[in-house]
């Protein structure tokens, strides 16, 4: 297996067990490797790229939130701060405002979310993640997004790849508070396409504290 990126484990995992307690037990085999991201262990059934996207002009506002990242000393103010400081991850955690100090690089080498999407596109069309049975793209996104936006990027992804030989079956753009599940295959009608699965706060809570636990192993 492929030596991890600094930082990542903690969101691909957490996109793995998002997957599999809001859609169900088809991903729960899913392993964290690389190229793809998360994969079946038969290494061809399933196979997700895990990235994140956000906004260019949220760079300069993530320095201002080094502060609560723990790089600075804070005042404590509830158990999820203690959490956020002692784990260095705050994503599901306090709405999504708060930033991890291990996940400051991560947030900060994001790209604007077309801009991802192309790139993504691009590199399943040329094989460079492989060939499996059903091939998705797991998006995070700093930002709240709406229905109108997912479907914009869901359309944009249908353009993109839609004389390539290799492609996406799904496209999963994930804020903190909802999972929009953008169904790619050929064929479908435009209004049977996207689904969104709300995510409560004590399900944000639990994929935290399992992401954070698989850190320990």
């Amino acid at each position: 297996m492929a030596t991890r990126k600094f930082g990542t484990c903690f969101f691909e995992q957490y996109a793995q067990i998002s997957l599999s307690a809001l859609l169900g037990s088809e991903f729960d085999c899913l392993v964290n490797r690389d190229r793809p991201d998360l994969q079946s262990t038969d290494g061809h059934s399933i196979g997700i790229e895990v990235t994140r996207a956000m906004e260019e002009s949220k760079n300069a506002h993530l320095e201002l939130l080094k502060d609560v990242a723990g790089l600075t000393p804070a005042r404590r103010q509830n158990e999820e701060i203690d959490q956020i400081l002692t784990y260095g991850y705050g994503y599901g955690l306090r709405e999504g405002k708060y930033i991890g100090v291990k996940e400051l690089s991560y947030w900060s080498m994001a790209l604007p979310l077309r801009r991802i999407i192309a790139s993504k596109v691009s590199k399943v069309g040329n094989g460079f993640y492989g060939h499996y049975d059903k091939m998705g793209l797991f998006i995070f996104s700093r930002e709240n997004l709406h229905e109108t936006e997912a479907q914009k990027a869901m359309d944009y992804t249908l353009s993109l790849q839609k004389d390539l030989d290799i492609r996406y079956d799904r496209l999963y753009l994930a804020d903190v508070d909802d999972l929009f599940v953008c169904k790619l295959d050929d064929g479908l009608k435009d209004s049977s396409r996207l689904i969104r699965y709300p995510v409560t706060q004590e399900q944000r809570k639990a994929f935290y504290r399992e992401a954070v636990r698989r850190q320990a192993e």
